[in-house]
């Protein structure tokens, strides 16, 4: 079945500026197939091929991810819906409505869109790239505002098979999303807007993972990056121990005055802060969706201002870059 989903993309990109594309991604795709026999990938699969035909008669991408509503279905189908889409837990990045369905994700992943959304360069008629999409959520936000070709890239089989299950709803052939890492990207420079959302600090080496992103993006097109921060000048860097917040895969948190010494270094122009804040428990927290473990959980429960292991507290930046 996945094989059929990643054909519908060859087949979309094939007379466009990403054919080039096409001599490298079937073969990496058809191995990273080919790695799933372990864990839940064939029971999620079934369980998407489980998921009811339904008419949609509303669809919201502009201001929600909503996907038709409860009139469209009857109480049996919704409860089978919700019983399929339970399965897919933990669902970390939203919130989704599929036909009066609440999906309350840990994160309210709508209010980063919120601060993102008044600083980019218009994505109507645009072809976009996310690196490190999660389930695809921001991809439909995208979408929203007019792009016309979306690619989300992750290699999480559980985001691949969340993104699916929604996509079920609305099948929208201009939204992608391939189970792949950046590093397996060839340098395209066909993308009008690379994002990169809460990616940078799980990169051994972040100026590698930013000149991945430069590889992406055509000429004047833009970059937004968001990612953890920490306070300080120029040469502040925290370089967190064995874990940060409870994550293992936690490398390098820089200054917002760091960080945009490397985007120029890289030769990126006219580069932004355009917003920095405090992660919040009202943001990130546990939920009938996401059940384990959450922000909560991770501070100094004497301190807020800390983590768990002594170090300050998130703060996320986002900044814009142009190439």
């Amino acid at each position: 079945m996945a094989i059929s989903w990643f054909n519908q993309f060859y087949k979309y990109i094939a007379d466009t500026e990403l054919s080039p594309w096409l001599e490298v991604l079937p073969a990496q795709l058809a191995h990273w197939e080919k790695a799933q026999l372990h864990g839940d990938f064939a029971k999620w699969r079934k369980l998407i091929s489980k998921l009811p035909a339904t008419k949609v008669t509303h669809l919201e991408l502009k201001n929600a991810v909503e996907m038709g509503t409860s009139d469209d279905i009857d109480d049996y189908t919704q409860r089978q819906i919700t019983g399929l889409l339970q399965q897919f837990k933990p669902w970390r990045k939203g919130p989704f409505n599929v036909h009066g369905i609440h999906i309350d994700t840990e994160w309210r992943s709508d209010w980063k869109w919120q601060r993102v959304l008044p600083h980019l360069a218009p994505l109507a008629g645009k072809t976009v790239l996310d690196v490190g999409c999660g389930s695809g959520y921001h991809l439909w936000r995208m979408r929203g505002e007019q792009a016309k070709t979306v690619i989300g890239i992750d290699p999480s089989q559980l985001f691949l098979m969340q993104f699916q299950a929604i996509k079920h709803f609305n099948p929208d052939p201009n939204v992608h999303l391939l189970p792949i890492g950046v590093e397996d990207l060839i340098p395209l420079k066909a993308f009008d807007t690379v994002f990169s959302m809460g990616v940078l600090y799980h990169r051994r080496s972040p100026i590698d993972f930013l000149t991945q992103l430069k590889s992406q993006l055509r000429a004047g097109g833009q970059l937004v990056l968001e990612t953890l921060v920490v306070e300080g000048d120029e040469n502040t860097v925290l370089m967190a121990g064995d874990r940060y917040a409870q994550m293992r895969n936690v490398w390098f948190l820089p200054s917002t005055a760091a960080l945009t010494v490397w985007l120029s270094r890289l030769g990126f122009k006219n580069i932004k802060v355009v917003d920095v804040a405090a992660t919040t428990t009202d943001e990130q927290r546990r939920t009938d969706w996401m059940d384990s473990l959450s922000l909560a959980d991770f501070l100094d429960p004497k301190d807020p201002t800390k983590t768990i292991e002594g170090y300050p507290a998130p703060i996320r930046a986002i900044l814009t870059a142009e190439l």
